[in-house]
């Protein structure tokens, strides 16, 4: 049997053996560790030496962290100054390094470091299993906290409550019970197996599509839209080129997404002032004939355009290059959100948000005897019933006020073009316009520019300019001359203003005053 201070000096080579050894050789550092944890003869001594190790530390406080050879009472005793509590400070296994001497807290701080750092594949399941101790799997909660549109789970917070009422608790005739659900249907495309995932993809047999709708515009922020060109029951020619306008209003327009990878694959969202975020659509669809009274088919239609560019002055504009044979078409607008959904709004009741008008297509651009006939008593009647409500002597006064400011009139200088059929463009400035309370611009004939007034003088403007060569039938020289007006009318100022209607009026060669006119709001 040797004698005690002859084990002491054996067991003493022995462990600097496997200290040299250690950084040579990580790849052995459990087989080390596990080596050293089972010795038992003595404690202080052995604890003491691994724990100067860092190497050799980290293996042992990952693999004997769960094990009672490593946690015994032996390696904590008294005799070297070792406590229980200070094993936390390194990797969690109880009493494995835990000595209070210099060189065990140096141990402990390395432990700590590599077990942070990931430098082996035992430190990290030890920093993992004692976030506390290390901290890295701390960092990984607070990220996770952080990250709620990354996370799996739905956070109470968004849970409608009100999704579990079938509304039947108020029946009404013809009225159906809602479906349910308590996680916000969050797994509700799990109820179809039978439909793909929509994931992005514009998918023609159908599928469940598990975005959810996003922010609903308000009530003040709903969107509209209304076509200047083609005009509701005009005529163009066919086979001819022509520009599609439409008037938009509470759409922020410029914003869509990729349509092959991200059609419905996003939530509704707004700007800071609460306008829907999104772009319009027109398409144009060949009917039988003005009194169709039969459903169109969505699947064919003429022409179909995303209008995926901001809004000019409020204007949106697509080009059909090519024009349209020669027949009778209905063209509409889908207004839609940034991933290409229809907009969606706050409450049930409310007014169209998209627009639909009908025109003729003619070979030689020429309205159809009678076809107007109907549009046009239409209109008048309407005109007359909203101007009714009106004072007639406002109506009156603003209506002598526009022919004063206009009887300076010079008439049209020669070298702006040929408008065809229609007479040289002019725009009035006046209150009382359609019944208005406010002033507004109107094209002066209208007979050959039959549009309602409007407080955008660039909603005429592109009416007129429109017209000039589909239905007037003027030459490129009018169109040219027409366009030049509309940008001095743009250009002018103030907004909204007689100085408007006077700047696009004085490229034609008429004088007018209507700057003096009054602006009413």
């Amino acid at each position: 049997m040797f004698s005690k201070a002859l084990s002491y000096a054996l067991l003493s080579l022995t462990i600097a053996g496997y200290a040299a050894a250690a950084p040579h050789n990580n790849a052995k550092a459990d087989t080390c560790g596990t080596a050293v944890s089972t010795v038992t003869m003595t404690a202080t001594v052995t604890a003491s030496a691994v724990t100067s190790t860092p190497s050799v530390n980290n293996a042992a406080t990952s693999k004997g962290s769960g094990s009672k050879s490593s946690g015994s009472k032996s390696s904590g005793s008294k005799s070297s100054g070792s406590t229980s509590s200070g094993s936390k400070s390194s990797s969690g296994s109880k009493g494995s390094s835990g000595s209070k001497t210099s060189s065990s807290s140096a141990a402990a701080s390395s432990s700590t470091s590599t077990a942070s750092s990931g430098n082996n594949a035992a430190s990290s399941k030890g920093s993992t299993g004692n976030n506390a101790a290390t901290g890295t799997g701390s960092t990984g909660n607070n990220a996770a906290a952080d990250a709620l549109q990354s996370s799996l789970t739905l956070d109470k917070s968004v849970i409608a409550t009100g999704f579990q009422n079938d509304g039947q608790s108020q029946p009404a005739a013809g009225q159906v019970a809602s479906k349910t659900s308590s996680n916000n249907f969050i797994n509700f495309c799990a109820t179809v197996p039978q439909l793909p995932i929509t994931n992005g993809q514009q998918i023609t047999t159908g599928s469940c599509n598990p975005a959810p709708m996003g922010i609903i515009a308000s009530t003040s922020n709903m969107p509209s839209s209304k076509f200047v060109f083609p005009q509701n029951f005009g005529t163009i020619k066919a086979n001819t080129a022509f520009t599609v306008q439409m008037a938009i209003k509470n759409l922020e327009t410029g914003f869509f997404v990729n349509a092959q990878e991200n059609y419905f694959a996003a939530p509704q969202f707004t700007n800071a002032q609460g306008q829907v975020q999104g772009h319009s659509h027109v398409v144009i669809e060949q009917l039988d004939s003005l009194t169709q009274t039969t459903p169109t088919d969505p699947t064919k239609f003429a022409f179909f355009k995303g209008l995926n560019g901001k809004a000019q002055n409020g204007i949106l504009t697509a080009d059909v290059t090519n024009g349209l044979p020669a027949g009778v078409y209905k063209i509409s607008s889908i207004n839609s959100a940034a991933n290409h959904q229809p907009v969606l709004v706050a409450v049930a009741q409310h007014g169209s948000l998209d627009d639909a008008v009908y025109f003729t297509v003619t070979d030689d651009g020429n309205a159809a005897a009678g076809s107007n006939t109907t549009a046009g008593k239409g209109a008048a009647a309407s005109s007359s019933a909203a101007g009714k409500g009106n004072n007639a002597a406002a109506t009156s006064s603003a209506a002598a006020t526009s022919s004063a400011a206009a009887s300076t009139a010079t008439g049209a200088a020669s070298g702006l073009g040929n408008f065809g059929t229609c007479s040289v463009p002019q725009i009035k400035f006046a209150a009382g316009l359609d019944g208005r309370r406010e002033t507004a611009f109107q094209a002066v004939d209208q007979k050959s520019f039959n549009h309602g007034s409007a407080d955008n003088i660039q909603v005429i403007t592109s009416f007129i300019c429109g017209q000039i060569q589909s239905a007037c039938k003027g030459d490129a020289t009018a169109a040219a001359t027409c366009q030049k007006a509309q940008a001095a009318a743009l250009a002018a100022t103030p907004a909204k203003s007689g100085a408007q209607a006077d700047a696009f009026n004085n490229v034609f060669g008429i004088t007018t005053n209507f700057a003096a006119v009054k602006v009413v709001a």
